[in-house]
């Protein structure tokens, strides 16, 4: 099936084909350029591949690979047809700088689940066995160790039961953990105590120890770890943010480590990123950066799922990972 643009014939989307280039433009390092551009040389070898800034004829560009994009892209692509992003989500995106009527994908790789699950796992069992107080101790030469407790009596919750939240609360279930899922929408996973909307945010807040953050970032979610949130959890939680570094105001980070109603953050994600040398999570000791690392698709699976999305997109078929912008993923 052929994809017949509004107000065009088939004779004419035909013709058109025959005549003009269908190209792709990849905007990202040269590493991962050089991988994307073997796999296209080889399953599309018809499409020419440009790596920005080069781009070849403007208006032949249909499709746009990026984390974020070029600036005025009405202008410099004016027959962008998909926007393929590089990301899990698309807040890193300047929504208003994309034209009316061009898709935006999502990633959606088998990598990117992989990777959250190692990185969520590592989290939870660190503070589920004091890990990160094992390594204040180091560092001030005390050897005291405390009893362990099962994981059956941590309460982990997972703010966010989307492509990455659920399939971490199945492996989290998996190893025994008491287990409970919170989203805007109702969820089922199973071994789960589901939660949904603002109207059972609290009763999930109130039985969680460790606070997991999946949530996509929008207008609705920005902000979201604050000090309110941080109040409703039990005295001493402990909270991980590997979603994005606008879901927390840091502000309301440190009071809340300060005075023990939380006992220790993990924090992959920040504003701005990388933070800057003198900001004062850095020196905290109950707060442990990692530079944005839990989770990355990797270059040749990526390139792979893009090349299927294409094939379903030129067939007329439905492509996996569709924005809803009026959502926000």
């Amino acid at each position: 099936m052929i994809r017949i643009p509004h107000g065009a014939t088939i004779s004419g989307h035909i013709s058109g084909r025959r005549t003009r280039r269908m190209s792709l433009v990849f905007h990202q390092t040269p590493e991962r350029a050089a991988i994307w551009r073997e796999k296209f040389a080889s399953a599309r070898p018809d499409m020419p591949f440009h790596v920005w800034p080069e781009t070849g004829p403007k208006e032949d560009v249909r499709y746009l690979v990026a984390w974020k994009t070029p600036d005025d892209l009405a202008t410099l692509f004016p027959n962008l047809e998909v926007l393929f992003s590089l990301g899990a989500g698309i807040d890193q995106l300047n929504l208003a700088n994309i034209p009316p009527g061009v898709q935006i994908i999502r990633m959606v790789e088998n990598s990117l689940v992989e990777g959250m699950i190692e990185y969520v796992l590592w989290a939870v069992f660190s503070c589920h066995r004091d890990m990160f107080r094992y390594a204040r101790q180091q560092r001030e030469h005390v050897w005291n160790g405390s009893h362990n407790r099962p994981a059956r009596l941590y309460r982990v919750g997972v703010m966010g039961m989307g492509e990455l939240g659920s399939p971490v609360l199945e492996k989290l279930v998996a190893l025994g953990y008491d287990c409970r899922g919170w989203s805007r929408s109702r969820r089922e996973v199973a071994g789960v105590t589901s939660f949904a909307g603002e109207a059972e945010l609290d009763e999930f807040l109130a039985q969680t120890d460790i606070l997991v953050c999946l949530v996509p970032l929008t207008e609705a979610t920005r902000g979201i770890l604050n000090r309110d949130l941080f109040e409703k959890l039990p005295k001493g939680a402990c909270i991980i943010n590997c979603g994005r570094g606008g879901h927390l105001v840091q502000d309301d980070l440190i009071p809340a480590l300060d005075s023990g109603q939380l006992s220790q953050a993990v924090l992959d994600v920040a504003t701005p990123e990388p933070l800057p040398a003198e900001h004062t999570f850095w020196d905290h000791p109950r707060i442990f950066l990692t530079p944005h690392i839990a989770s990355a698709a990797q270059s040749d699976s990526a390139a792979e799922v893009v090349l299927a999305n294409l094939r379903r997109y030129e067939a007329g078929e439905s492509m996996t990972g569709v924005i809803d912008t009026g959502r926000g993923y």
